[in-house]
């Protein structure tokens, strides 16, 4: 048994934060506009090298002052390979969909699935979890409309409790607590360091973690 991902999204049905561990497809990099900043880095698309690494001119053109030069310095130059090259491990493969459009698929099972629920048992009944042959789909939602969606092995017990734990731990925590973050905002994601590390390390230290 495992866990593959972790996705949040907000009342405005946006994909504000993701993580994934054993994912063995890789999420493929999000269309240009198709998703929140700040959601997850490695599928954000980036227009512009410049604008996730800052501007790496060198002069100042304005003042004229040099701020580093290196260029006429004496380069050492690389060992020479005496050995076989060692073979490049191999690359995973990539999902067809775009990181964007995987979101909404997910949401969109969840938000199904729910009003199904709903219009059949009544306001009493709350969708939890669904499982395929695959995966086991895992949902907390809170007051707030925040919802907490989790995928994991198909034969993993109900995840609930674990996403409560993320929501009353870290989330409140390092989100909610915390003024640098928008809780309403259609502008951006709620990643922060923080928070990505302790969801990390309370997902890592459960038993159904392998």
């Amino acid at each position: 048994m495992t866990i593959y991902s972790l996705y949040i999204f907000d009342r405005h049905c946006n994909c504000v934060y993701y993580q994934d561990w054993h994912r063995t497809v890789r999420p493929k990099t999000a269309v240009e506009g198709g998703m929140l900043p700040a959601v997850y880095a490695p599928v954000y698309p980036a227009a512009n090298p410049d604008s996730l690494y800052g501007n790496r001119n060198t002069l100042s053109s304005s003042s004229g002052v040099v701020v580093a030069v290196n260029d006429e310095q004496p380069h050492t130059p690389l060992p020479t390979q005496t050995h076989s090259p060692i073979a490049p491990l191999p690359t995973p493969p990539t999902s067809s969909l775009p990181f964007d459009e995987e979101a909404k698929l997910v949401y969109g099972v969840v938000l199904s699935l729910r009003n199904m629920i709903k219009k059949l048992s009544g306001k009493d009944e709350q969708f939890v979890n669904y499982q395929t042959s695959t995966y086991k789909l895992h949902l907390y939602e809170t007051l707030s409309g925040f919802k907490f969606v989790m995928l994991s092995d198909p034969n993993a017990d109900s995840l609930r409790f674990v996403l409560r734990q993320i929501y009353s731990g870290p989330f409140l925590e390092y989100v909610v607590r915390n003024p640098l973050v928008g809780m309403d905002s259609r502008e951006r994601g709620i990643d922060n360091e923080y928070f990505r590390m302790s969801t990390d390390r309370l997902i890592r230290g459960l038993t159904v973690f392998q």
